[in-house]
This record gives structure tokens, C-alpha cells and sequence, in this order.
């Protein structure tokens, strides 16, 4: 394992991939290595799997941890993302399963997310928090999804011919429980397609400090909105995971090669 702290003149990355669930099991790199990055934030969830893809850096940072042992309220979201910023990366790609609060929304389909509800209650949401007088930082989050990262994704998903829908808007909730009926109805009301834990403060993040960020969400189940269908578990949403891991695999790949 490799340390970088705050003066590592280490080769950085250009790619920061943000997901796990498989992904860093996988044996996708050329020349990989694993590096443990401290941050004045804390530690990340998981050091860095980092390598080559054709020639692109690349770092893979598990969201949940290397086991998965991490729930969405516990996550260090802002020591992952300063970790791969101080790692040197210019973007970050992130996977997600989500539940679909639509019906064209099928399970399996992919969604390349163009806007975000923030419903966390608990977190950790902003670098932001120490100013000096009259120095007060905003941030536009008007779009905060990056449309160059969501352009190469979407002509991947061509190429690759998955089913997936080019933009969505996804709620943040708070976990780790689901959502009941009525919650999964109003978000529905509240125009939000798809549903997770992950991605706020995690783009909100990426977003201050700059680095272009975007997400591949993959729907695993209907949450609790359909009356014909029972409400979403922890089994449904890991077989629909598996079952798919390896056209999300897949899908970053052809990213990572075509930028």
C-alpha cells in the first residue's frame, strides 16, 4: 500500500471513479496499486485502487468501503472526494443503484443524471464552514452534473447499445431505511425519477472545489410507489446489482477510453 499525504509529489490520476459493488474487484487495470490518502477530513472510505486503463489514469474509491460495511448516513463523503482531488484527479464518474419512482424507468436501465433533490437531514453537505469575515463562498448549482462527462456517457451507452435514459432527476434520502408509500409518492409529486442514498453531498462536493463530476445511476427496483409490486428490499436491490455490474463495468470503460 502506498501513503500520499499533503506534499506527495506522487504521479496523479486523471479519472476518479466513485462506486464499488464489484468494481474494485475487477481486474481492470494495467500496472494497479492501491494508496491510502490522508485528508484533513478525515480518511476516506477505502484507499485508492488506481492504475491504467489504455494509457488513462485512473483511481476507483469504494463508496461503502472494500467490504461494504459503510452505511449511506456513516459515509466520509467529503474526506472521498478531497482524497481523490488531492490525488490529482480532473473528474469524477460515479455509479449508483437507485430505485425508479417512473414506470418507463425499468429495472436494469441506466440513467445519466442531469439534476439532483437534496433530502438528506444529517450530513456532512460543504468544505465551506470556516470563513473570515466578508469571505462567505456560494456555490451555482444550477447544473451539477457536468454535460461534457454526461455527453461522453450517453455515447457509450449507444455504442454499447444499454437501456438508458440520457437525463433523470434523483432524491437523496437519508438511509439507510427505504422510503414507506406516501414518501415514495411525494417524491414522485416533487418530480424526482429516480431515488438513492449516495449521491448528496457527494456532487455537491465535487461541485466546490470544482472538479467536474457525474453519475450512471442503475434502477434495481420501483421503491414503494407501486400498489402491484411489493416495496423495494436489500436482496431485490444487490441481485439487480450483480445481474448488471458488468454493463455498468463496461460502460465506465468505454468513458474512460473514449475522453
Amino acid at each position: 500500500m502506498t501513503a500520499v499525504n499533503d506534499n506527495s509529489k506522487t504521479a496523479k490520476p486523471t479519472i476518479g471513479i466513485i462506486g464499488g459493488s464489484g468494481l474494485e474487484k475487477l481486474n481492470i487495470f494495467e500496472h494497479s496499486r492501491e494508496v491510502f490518502i490522508q485528508t484533513s477530513f478525515g480518511e476516506p472510505s477505502s484507499p485508492l485502487i488506481t492504475g491504467t486503463i489504455e494509457g488513462k489514469e485512473v483511481a476507483i474509491l469504494s463508496r461503502h468501503g472494500k467490504d461494504h460495511s459503510i452505511p449511506p448516513s456513516q459515509i466520509n463523503n467529503r474526506a472521498n472526494i478531497a482524497a481523490l482531488q488531492k490525488y490529482g484527479c480532473t473528474h469524477i464518474i460515479t455509479s449508483t443503484a437507485c430505485g425508479s419512482l417512473r414506470d418507463e424507468i425499468g429495472r436494469g436501465d441506466m440513467v445519466i443524471l442531469d439534476q439532483f433533490i437534496d433530502f438528506t437531514r444529517h450530513r456532512k453537505i460543504s468544505f465551506f464552514e470556516n470563513f473570515e469575515e466578508g469571505k462567505l463562498q456560494h456555490v451555482s448549482m444550477g447544473e451539477p452534473f457536468s454535460a461534457e462527462l454526461r455527453d461522453y456517457i450517453e455515447k457509450s451507452a449507444q455504442k454499447l447499445n444499454l437501456s438508458y435514459h440520457p437525463k433523470g432527476t434523483v432524491i437523496t434520502i437519508e438511509g439507510p431505511r427505504f422510503s414507506t408509500r406516501a414518501e415514495s409518492r411525494m417524491f414522485r409529486q416533487w418530480g424526482a425519477d429516480v431515488i438513492n442514498m449516495s449521491i448528496a453531498p457527494e456532487v455537491i462536493l465535487a461541485n466546490e472545489i470544482g472538479i467536474p463530476y457525474a453519475s450512471v445511476a442503475l434502477s434495481t427496483d420501483y421503491d414503494a410507489w407501486k400498489t402491484d409490486e411489493e416495496p423495494v428490499s436489500w436482496e431485490e436491490v444487490l441481485k439487480v446489482f450483480k445481474e448488471n455490474v458488468a454493463h455498468v463495468t463496461n460502460l465506465l470503460m468505454d468513458v474512460i477510453k473514449s475522453m
